[in-house]
């Protein structure tokens, strides 16, 4: 009998982590059946500095997870993160192809595509392709256009970008370490399955990743992905500060940033190091909100996951600082089970497993997608 197996490669600037799942028939959501963690080394910011070192990450991760699972890792789904993951929009029309004026998948591929050709790509890779809206003949269509009259068909398209020589050299990494990437994922992408749900996406919600050394926000509102940003600012920038502030060890520094709070040291000092460094990020993402003209309206407010999500005082001061509702993102995935991954920092390398299932996020656009399952999809999502 053949297994339903997905796995999930997420390379964090400071973990590396492998998930082996297995899906049942009947069951929703997988089984996890082997988990891997290593310390990762050899890359910054989301991107590879050094290969060896991060060919060495991924295969120690991978030797733990595949040994608590039993299972041969060979294929895997793999994220990327990092400063140069963001989003782009690109507007695209064409002219209906069928002589009877019948909009067919064709001419929805035709505007999407020429809704690329108008971005300037610099150097950059589409990881993913959503359309977020469409006319026809100058009008708003909501809902499935396919089948629809009409002559001329306009596509509003968002785009994320990464870097084409971090791809690259990330695709080689994962090669060295003797695994066949099935596709690649973008880290907020992967996460929003695990974290957010359809009432979030649908009323508008920011999903905040505060990873070590980046953050990312994530914009979601009609149940679509609507814009993508990553800032290089991360939680270990707050465990520096508190080192320096107080004068302690680093590993010192970020336990006392999670909470572990002994007498010898001043609350009130700590308390305004972590302040002052949060505000800062929240200051980015006020400001990228105000230019996507979403601040102060998200009724779904700030969904926080990531490492930095276990800052304690985290909720309150984003409410104070973004006037939107904060709360630390959490998951239904496990039900009543115990157990470490409901962290928010494992809620990318969930959705990577999750992904194999979901059509929807591995044909749109991925960089390893089939364009007829891509275009099904595109007409799934705009469907009411």
């Amino acid at each position: 009998m053949i297994r339903n197996i997905s796995i999930g490669i997420d390379i964090g600037s400071t973990k590396t982590k492998v998930i082996v799942g297995e899906f049942f028939k009947g069951e929703k959501n997988p089984k996890i059946i082997g988990i891997g963690e290593s310390e990762t080394k050899g890359v910054r910011h989301g991107y590879v500095v050094n290969q060896i070192d991060a060919v060495n990450s991924v295969k120690n991760a991978v030797s733990i997870a595949e040994k608590n699972s039993g299972i041969k890792i060979k294929r895997a789904f793999i994220s990327i993160n990092g400063t140069t993951l963001h989003s782009e929009i690109g507007l695209g029309s064409t002219i209906i192809s069928k002589a009877n004026s019948e909009v067919t998948n064709l001419d929805i591929k035709k505007a999407v595509e020429d809704s690329e050709n108008n971005i300037n790509l610099n150097n950059k890779k589409i990881i993913h392709t959503f359309p977020i809206s469409f006319k026809l003949d100058g009008r708003d269509v909501l809902g499935r256009i396919e089948g629809m009259f009409g002559n001329k068909l306009e596509v509003r398209t968002l785009f994320i970008t990464y870097s084409s020589q971090h791809l690259e050299d990330l695709l080689n990494v994962i090669s060295e370490a003797e695994i066949e990437t099935i596709d690649v994922i973008a880290s907020p992408v992967a996460a929003s399955n695990i974290a957010l749900t359809e009432r979030q996406k649908i009323v508008g919600c920011g999903m905040v990743n505060i990873g070590s050394e980046t953050v990312s926000i994530t914009v979601f509102e009609n149940g679509s992905l609507m814009s993508l940003r990553t800032f290089s600012i991360g939680s270990s920038d707050i465990t520096n500060d508190i080192a320096l502030g107080l004068k302690i060890p680093l590993q010192e520094a970020e336990s006392l940033k999670l909470g572990n709070f002994p007498k010898d040291h001043s609350k009130k000092k700590l308390d305004e190091i972590i302040e002052a460094r949060l505000s800062d990020i929240f200051e980015l993402i006020e400001n990228y909100l105000k230019k996507i003209k979403r601040n102060e309206l998200l009724p779904a407010g700030i969904i926080f996951i990531g490492g930095g999500a276990n800052i304690p005082e985290l909720e309150r001061l984003s409410k104070n600082s973004l006037k939107l509702p904060s709360k630390v993102g959490a998951t239904e995935f496990f039900g009543n089970i115990k157990t470490k991954l409901r962290d928010p920092s494992y809620y990318v390398v969930l959705g990577l497993v999750v992904s194999s299932q979901d059509s929807e996020t591995q044909t749109e656009g991925g960089v390893f997608g089939d364009i007829k399952n891509w275009i099904k999809s595109i007409v799934k999502q705009l469907m009411p």
